[in-house]
């Protein structure tokens, strides 16, 4: 269990693609510095290949879509359950020909402990402080 109370978004598809990508672009940055065009053609290839990869893996589910998702879902290890429908407002999605259904995204609500000072007064009749009655 995350010791936050907000998803970071870290996914397969995300970590994957990011160690991918930082491989490619020190092999452009070696071809900058040693002025070496294979180095350059290379380290592009490599990013390009750290972008596929990222797609391919968002597209069998280990991805996550844009906005919170429920916080059972907040592991790394969980496949997104909505990958194979498509995410309606993912440009991944729609470059595969995946339409997905809209989604309402709803702001996050802070989990608290209750008792601990922070939890918002959501009963009936809560007043405002300071306000008799």
């Amino acid at each position: 269990m995350s010791a936050h109370p907000y998803d970071h978004g870290h996914t397969v598809a995300g970590w994957t693609g990011c160690g991918i990508a930082v491989v490619g672009t020190s092999v452009l940055g070696a071809g900058v510095c040693t002025v070496s065009a294979p180095l350059l053609v290379a380290g592009a290839a490599v990013d390009v290949l750290a972008l596929l990869v990222t797609w391919v893996l968002h597209l069998v589910g280990w991805g996550k879509p844009s906005g919170p998702r429920p916080r059972e879902e907040w592991s790394w290890r969980v496949r997104d359950s909505g990958a194979r429908a498509g995410h309606a407002t993912c440009l991944g999605c729609r470059l595969a020909g995946r339409k997905g259904e809209a989604v309402v995204v709803t702001a996050p609500v802070p989990v608290t402990a209750p008792g601990d000072g922070t939890e918002p007064a959501r009963r009936a009749g809560a007043g405002a402080v300071g306000a008799g009655g």
